[in-house]
């Protein structure tokens, strides 16, 4: 009983370390910034396509309901209002944890799993550098640098995508789709949705460069890691969102 509890508190506290020293890796100078160009590509790279993909239904699936449910009480001319609340507060971080739990992070575990099994990792700590400032912290940043644009553009795409949607197939008014947009979304809705995806990033990567770090067994255990860092990533994201969801409503009730 005692080593089943004892396992993951260990690994709770190695990933709070962990973290604790990307945090200083950041501020450490020299930083890395070449690497940390290079992690930001890659993941825009392995994000940007399903980013679109998961968006795009997403968005049609809340502009369709919200302007059904509009319809029927007479309020079609909001359907603005509601598509844009949807598309800051909901759709944009829920697709940003969708996409970097799922292909970021999985990308960043693997790359630093590989790392680990070809003894890389043990390399530069015989050579006097210290990895986590080398590979940790530039990933983690880049991660978080890059969750933010990718909420954005997934805002975007959420309410162009519902201004076409509700426009073309639900014969709602463009001026009045346009003018329903302020209405409920304002400046302190945009800055919760940006925190939302940058601690989205930034636990996801946590969480990949922690299961990277600490494989096992070969190629199989990189496998076994990366399963790993989606289930853990999205276990963690979830339980952010709705604090930070909790949050938000909390700040922006009396706005």
């Amino acid at each position: 009983m005692r080593a089943l509890v004892r396992g993951p508190l260990r690994s709770l506290g190695e990933f709070f370390f962990l973290s604790l020293d990307a945090f200083r890796g950041m501020v450490t100078w020299p930083f890395q910034g070449r690497e940390f160009l290079d992690q930001c590509w890659f993941i825009v790279r392995v994000s940007l396509l399903p980013t679109l993909f998961v968006a795009l239904p997403f968005t049609a699936l809340i502009s369709f309901t919200f302007n059904i449910l509009a319809a029927e009480f007479g309020a079609s001319d909001i359907a603005g209002a509601g598509a844009t609340l949807g598309a800051v507060t909901q759709v944009g971080p829920v697709v940003t944890v969708l996409v970097v739990a799922g292909a970021g992070a999985t990308a960043i575990c693997a790359d630093l799993g590989s790392r680990t099994i070809r003894e890389e990792i043990d390399a530069l700590e015989v050579l006097g550098i210290d990895p986590v400032v080398r590979l940790v912290a530039p990933r983690v940043l880049a991660s978080t640098v890059v969750a933010l644009l990718l909420n954005a553009l997934v805002c975007a795409i959420g309410i162009v995508g519902s201004f076409f949607f509700s426009v073309y197939f639900q014969n709602v008014t463009p001026g009045a789709f346009v003018d329903g947009i302020p209405l409920l979304t304002r400046l302190p809705e945009l800055v919760i949705s940006e925190v939302k995806a940058g601690m989205f990033g930034l636990i996801a990567a946590l969480v990949a460069c922690s299961r990277g770090l600490t494989v096992r067994g070969g190629p199989k255990g990189v496998g076994q890691a990366v399963n790993e860092t989606v289930v853990y990533a999205f276990m963690a994201l979830f339980f952010v969102n709705i604090a930070l969801t909790a949050i938000g409503i909390k700040m922006t009730a009396g706005s």
